[in-house]
């Protein structure tokens, strides 16, 4: 067998995992595997905070159109017109004469 055949066969046994310079080999292998397990951790947690913040996003949008709704509904209420019906149906009226000022004075002893 050619040398590059040897090293790739050695390779492929897992020979650099049992030789006598082992030991650097699995250093530098645990060493690559941590790193590895941060990056995907970090990833997720990237995933997971995109996720929610887009969550909130949608969430503000429903607030937001609840929030422009009840306003409108509010500013009917506030009308007089519909004061006026709601009036009408209690049966109450307009005044005919516009109302009059009162004016209270206090005299000192």
């Amino acid at each position: 067998m050619s040398k590059v055949k040897k090293g790739v066969y050695g390779f492929l046994r897992g020979s650099f995992l049992t030789d006598e310079s082992a030991f650097k080999n699995w250093r530098i292998i645990i060493f690559v595997v941590g790193l590895l397990l941060i990056m995907i951790t970090s990833a997720h947690n990237a995933d997971k905070k995109v996720i929610r913040i887009s969550e909130l996003n949608k969430k503000k949008r429903e607030l937001r159109a609840e929030y422009v709704d009840t306003g409108t509904i509010l500013m009917r209420m506030k009308m007089e017109s519909n004061i006026r019906e709601k009036a009408k149906k209690r049966g109450l009226q307009p005044l005919q004469s516009p109302p009059k000022k009162i004016k209270v004075t206090i005299k000192d002893k």
